[in-house]
């Protein structure tokens, strides 16, 4: 089972705002949405190997390999990102595989300062086997075993993966960004009937941490909007977690500069608004 390889993009080695406590953070490569407002884009699509990157690199740490494939010198790439800012298919050269006996040597080394893991992304849920190998691996090893283990997601995952999931996995926070389906898809471009499954079935299995609200601004943000939305997560379990976030712009691809900020004021409102609907435990960031 340690033999089993994720795709991943990057690990936090501790992170403060990925959940509850200090974490260890793994960003697995990939995801099946493709939002506007997205924050991390060159995690969107598998590297497929263009080599427009290759020239652009500063420390000169790229090269086109036979096949052809982008090869990284880790000893020479500083990080610098260029490569990233000059992809146009939302990608990176930078994600690599490792295996689950190797993800476990990383935390290894930090489980004596942190509460948890958090596996994010990309899509976390798009790599399954990877997660359910990694959390039973933890589960099963005394001196991880004490971990809690978390999944960031956007819901789109079926009941099959979150009952493959559920044993090893202690909570899902999982981002709604539009109740309504077609505000939704104008999103993130895909349906949002199983991020709606996704949070009414790890609620009725007591594996839901919280929902998250990304407030974006002429999409989903007025008083109607905000009201349908509460008592619909009200019908779902009125004693949840709500995270609500405003939009920032900051790290959106080119072209979608048009995407207006929300208003450190505005979420605010927002989030008393969601408070008198009877949630108790609302935090706005």
């Amino acid at each position: 089972m340690n033999t089993i390889r994720g795709r991943l993009n990057k690990v936090l080695r501790f992170s403060t705002v990925d959940g509850p406590g200090n974490r260890f953070v793994i960003f697995t490569q990939g995801c099946n949405f493709n939002c506007v407002n997205c924050h991390n884009p060159y995690t969107i699509a598998d590297c497929n190997h263009c080599g427009l990157c290759v020239e652009s690199c500063p420390e000169l740490a790229l090269k086109l390999d036979p096949g052809p494939r982008v090869v990284v010198d880790r000893a020479r790439c500083t990080g610098s990102d260029v490569c990233i800012e000059v992809c146009p298919f939302d990608s990176t050269p930078l994600a690599y595989e490792a295996t689950v006996a190797e993800v476990l040597e990383q935390i290894r080394e930090t489980a004596k300062f942190i509460s948890g893991i958090t596996v994010s992304g990309g899509e976390a849920t798009e790599q399954t086997g990877f997660l359910v190998a990694l959390f039973s691996a933890m589960k099963s090893d005394p001196h991880l075993a004490h971990l809690t283990t978390f999944v960031d997601t956007n819901g789109s995952a079926s009941r099959a993966v979150w009952d493959r999931l559920a044993p090893v996995m202690d909570a899902a926070m999982v981002d709604l960004k539009a109740l309504d389906e077609t505000t939704h898809i104008r999103l993130t471009a895909a349906s949002n009937v199983d991020v709606l499954e996704s949070i009414r079935y790890l609620a009725s299995i007591d594996r839901l941490y919280e929902v998250r609200l990304l407030i974006m601004p002429g999409y989903n943000d007025d008083p109607e909007t905000v009201d349908h939305t509460a008592e619909w997560l009200r019908s779902v379990d009125p004693s949840m977690r709500i995270v609500v976030i405003g939009f920032r712009s900051h790290g959106l691809r080119p072209g979608f500069e048009y995407l207006e900020e929300a208003t450190p004021d505005a979420t605010r409102q927002i989030g008393d608004r969601i408070q008198r609907f009877g949630f108790t435990d609302v935090v706005v960031v």
